[in-house]
């Protein structure tokens, strides 16, 4: 282990892997969660910034798996019609990253957990949220710029994307691409953000690449649960995740 953070016991980098291989299997089956789940269950374990190095690299791996599956041409008919969404993210998250060490960790749990506990729950009661099409260009801007400060701070902008693409109606298939290819994007520029702001680095590096075999395994067997899913089940399953991967948060803002 003499590559690995000196503080970093066995204890730690079992819980680690075994946290990450959880995270690959949700991230699999329903396309995202993956970096909120890693982030609130690995910083419970070890330094908050070390825990954000450690989901760097297998979060930019796994996208890039995502996207690929469906092939290139679906993944390019998102990028061109989310546009939009897919610049002001990468601007907003390379931005917020340089600012993560002057920012209490307390802090950024919980901007992240709050909204996205109300939201889910309002949903899950039988309120569903909805954004017109006249309106989707000016959402894609506002969603897009808080989603990345998110991405940033905390290294996690799905729950606010996956509340946008479910309030425009995006079909399951379709969703999954889109999640991939805003995800992918995004976490190419966090990596370059957190080699420019210094969080990943010749120390943290190492931890990070060994969590990619977990995160692997756990996106295998979550693409089998996916394929049984239908369109409902599949955003019902959607939300309950976003609420406790939220609910873990808020209780690190809190406690």
């Amino acid at each position: 282990m003499s590559y690995l953070p000196p503080d970093l016991t066995l204890l730690a980098l079992a819980l680690a892997l075994g946290i990450t291989l959880a995270a690959g299997i949700v991230k699999g089956a329903v396309g995202f969660a993956m970096p909120l789940i890693m982030i609130s269950g690995i910083s419970s374990i070890m330094d908050p910034k070390l825990a954000l190095a450690g989901i760097i690299v297998p979060i930019v791996v796994s996208n890039l798996w995502q996207t690929l599956r469906a092939g290139l041409g679906p993944a390019w008919e998102a990028v061109v019609e989310f546009r939009r969404y897919l610049i002001i993210v990468s601007l907003a998250i390379f931005a917020a990253a340089q600012g993560v060490a002057l920012i209490p960790d307390q802090v950024f749990y919980a901007v992240l957990g709050i909204p996205v506990v109300v939201l889910c729950l309002i949903q899950l009661i039988g309120v569903r949220l909805s954004i017109p099409p006249h309106r989707r260009n000016r959402a894609e801007w506002i969603i897009g710029l808080i989603s990345g400060l998110l991405g940033g701070f905390a290294g996690t902008w799905g729950p606010t994307t996956v509340l946008f693409l479910l309030a425009i109606d995006t079909p399951k298939k379709k969703q999954m691409v889109v999640q991939g290819v805003i995800y992918g994007l995004g976490s190419v520029v966090l990596l370059l953000a957190h080699l420019r702001s210094g969080i990943l680095n010749a120390g943290t590096a190492p931890l990070s690449i060994l969590l990619v075999l977990p995160a692997f395994i756990g996106m295998w067997i979550g693409f089998q649960i996916q394929d049984r899913l239908n369109a409902t089940a599949f955003r019902k399953v959607t939300l309950i995740v976003l609420t406790i991967a939220g609910l873990n948060l808020v209780r690190k803002a809190f406690m």
